[in-house]
């Protein structure tokens, strides 16, 4: 059945992020001055022009978690629904469109062949195959759609998966008209199969940019400028905002850590006498175990005797742990298993006769087992750890022996065991465990809650302020640069929500104190940039400087060893000429230390007893090449060929679309927001 469970299953849990409730106490914190309750809608992006709502934000963010599992355990898993939930509004605002100008559709009849199998589509097979068998499954699809007319939620997943799939055929599409304009020509193949199969032998002199000294070579401010007004588009960066922060921890005191103690020593003595322990566990948010385990550690074992394992301190918790049930059990099983579903009682119970009477287990598995990936290895599962297995399990093959067949009901399937082997029985026990956090007490947390108060007062006004109450309060500013589209602050754990704070403040401003777990926060907003370039600042003019000058410092060496031998530029230059063999047009280095792509393409390109110098990353390279050297047919025209081609399509579509993505313009405002 496509149920929105088994959909959510299916799709997997990669992606999340923030719980429906947090979000809907968020529109509501926004209150009337952000339009909630009112015409206006907050813009949280600018896609190719097109404004992106809130509301349409929100809207696609559910359909994309539904669609993916509604996975919200991490902060990474958060980013990761953000992310697609960004990508799916790109292909809506941009992708779409510009496929519609190119005449790239989807046809009803195309869409309609996608949904019943005839034209695959991964969205829909990820979606609508059978778990069991991994055929996709037409049917599922009806069952769905009968389903979703009364189901808002799921009307939104099949609003998600369509559009998933239109994209990706109109990806497809565009990618196939992209390959089919390409083609691997003569020269190219004559080309590739030339430096495939020839390597070359020679010497060669890297003489370093730094022998020429910088008061030698004349570049002006003037000549920097102009070289960044003419490569603007490799200065492009995307907007940001720099804030300063400062972290007070939030750490037990030696009192703290006393106070736990005794508090644990007093709840260890209850625990140790507590008639009944399953209620005392509970009582104290402990927990049991979901299965037997044979207790091999010295110190534990003494819950074999009947005696409770501590109160312990292990990396900052105290543990005390009792043995609720205590028995004899194999210490390993090897098993096999025939999985059928509960509605099929009757086929369960037959199978189970005709195993008892001596039929093939493995052939049985492999013709009715449900779980085909066992199935296929006769229902096989191999030996495991007795404490492996649950504990219904544990009840029902406690006391097994080798050849027992034994059925189990199991959810929404029945098991049918074989039992292959059991090793010797050991004591295994049930274990309740409670552990105590050592934590900061609330007097301790209020202390360095005012302390972190007295800050974000004292530091109003300035970065100088802030700074000096900083380092009053024995604490280290920290400076953190946000770029739009961040969500997280590098090595702030937990820091979303000073990110969204810093996306909304003004220059000069302090932020609440945040609670981040084991820590406050206070932060003031520096800077804000909206500058889509890096700036033309001093340090960029010296950078810049540095690579003009290195460029001319390698036009006068060229000059200077114009016409003149290996050997003499190596005794002029002081450089020792050193050889180099087997140097290919793919290769990135010459010689095993000297990291010079550009020359070691020259190299190869280069015919037998030819000269040249090339301009490396930190040196001049001078080479000669003494020897060609060929290999017979290492790779023929038609390999060759066949390379080419699936190079250049790939290559192809790759460049198109990345063409495509530098069209459009986004402004990513969401951190504001979310």
């Amino acid at each position: 059945m496509a149920s929105l469970n088994t959909l959510r299953t299916k799709f997997g849990a990669v992606l999340t992020v923030v719980i429906v409730l947090a979000l809907l106490a968020f529109i509501l914190s926004l209150g009337p001055e952000m339009g909630f309750f009112g015409s206006n809608d907050p813009t949280v992006g600018v896609i190719d022009g097109n404004k992106v709502g809130y509301m349409e934000y929100i809207k696609t963010y559910d359909a994309v978690k539904n669609g993916n599992g509604g996975d919200e355990s991490s902060e990474e898993s958060a980013a990761a629904l953000a992310g697609a939930t960004w990508q799916e509004l790109i292909a809506k605002h941009f992708f779409a469109p510009q496929f519609e100008k190119m005449g790239v559709a989807v046809s009803q009849d195309e869409r309609l062949a996608m949904l019943s199998g005839e034209y695959p589509s991964q969205v829909y097979y990820q979606a609508f195959a059978d778990p069991q068998t991994g055929v996709y499954n037409a049917g599922a699809v009806q069952e769905f759609l009968s389903q979703v007319s009364t189901n808002p939620e799921m009307q939104a997943m099949w609003a998600y998966l369509n559009s998933q799939a239109m994209t990706n055929r109109m990806m497809g599409k565009y990618a196939g008209l992209i390959k089919a304009g390409t083609y691997a020509n003569a020269l190219e193949v004559a080309h590739g199969v030339k430096v495939a199969n020839e390597s070359r032998n020679g010497r060669v002199v890297a003489i370093n940019y730094n022998t020429i000294a910088d008061s030698l070579v004349e570049v002006s401010a003037a000549d920097a400028k102009k070289y960044y007004e003419a490569h603007k588009e490799s200065y492009k960066k995307l907007p940001h905002r720099e804030l300063s922060y400062v972290v007070f921890d939030v750490a037990p005191t030696q009192e703290d850590m006393l106070a736990v103690e005794a508090k644990v020593k007093a709840m260890g003595e209850e625990f140790a006498v507590a008639e009944d322990a399953r209620a005392f566990i509970r009582k104290n948010m402990g927990q049991v175990a979901q299965a037997y385990t044979q207790i091999t550690d010295a110190d534990e074992a003494v819950m074999l005797d009947g005696k409770m394992y501590g109160p312990v301190l292990k990396s900052n918790e105290w543990v005390m742990s009792r043995a609720l049930d205590v028995k004899m059990l194999p210490e390993a099983i090897d098993l096999s298993h025939i999985v059928i579903p509960a509605t099929d009682s009757a086929l369960a119970d037959s199978l189970v006769t005709v195993l008892k009477a001596g039929s093939d287990f493995a052939e049985l598995a492999a013709a009715h087992s449900a779980y085909s990936a066992t199935a296929q290895n006769g229902g096989a599962l191999g030996s495991m750890p007795f404490s492996a297995l649950t504990t219904d399990l544990v009840k029902e093959l406690a006391d097994a022996k080798k050849g027992d067949i034994v059925k189990v009901a199991m959810g929404e399937v029945f098991q049918i065991f074989k039992v292959n082997s059991v090793e010797a029985k050991k004591k295994h026990a049930l274990v309740g465990s409670i552990v105590v956090p050592v934590e900061a007490s609330s007097e301790t947390r209020r202390n360095v809650h005012n302390a972190a108060s007295i800050l974000a007062v004292d530091g109003k006004g300035s970065l100088d302020n802030f700074t000096t109450a900083a380092a009053a309060a024995a604490v280290t500013s920290r400076v953190a640069r946000v770029s739009q589209g961040d969500r997280l602050i590098n090595g702030l754990d937990n820091s979303r929500e000073v990110v969204r704070w810093a996306n909304g403040a003004k220059e000069g401003e302090i932020s609440e104190i945040f609670n981040l777990g084991d820590a406050y926060v206070v932060a003031m907003l520096n800077v804000i940039d909206e500058n889509k370039y890096q700036p033309y600042d001093a340090t960029r003019e010296q950078s810049i400087m540095m690579t003009l000058r290195r460029d001319k410092k390698f036009e006068m060496l060229k000059e200077k060893y114009a016409g003149k031998s290996i050997d003499e530029v190596a005794a002029e230059s002081g450089v020792e000429a050193t050889p180099f063999q087997n140097v290919k047009f793919a290769d990135f280095s010459v010689g095993e230390a000297m990291f010079e792509p550009a020359a070691a393409g020259a190299i190869a390109m280069s015919a037998q007893g030819e000269q040249g110098i090339v301009k490396g990353g930190s040196a001049a390279v001078v080479y000669v090449v003494d020897e060609v050297l060929t290999e017979a047919e290492a790779r023929t025209a038609e390999e060759e060929k066949a390379r080419l081609q699936t190079t250049n399509e790939n290559m192809s579509v790759q460049y198109a679309l990345g063409a495509l993505q530098n069209m459009v313009e986004i402004e990513d405002l969401r951190g504001k927001y979310f």
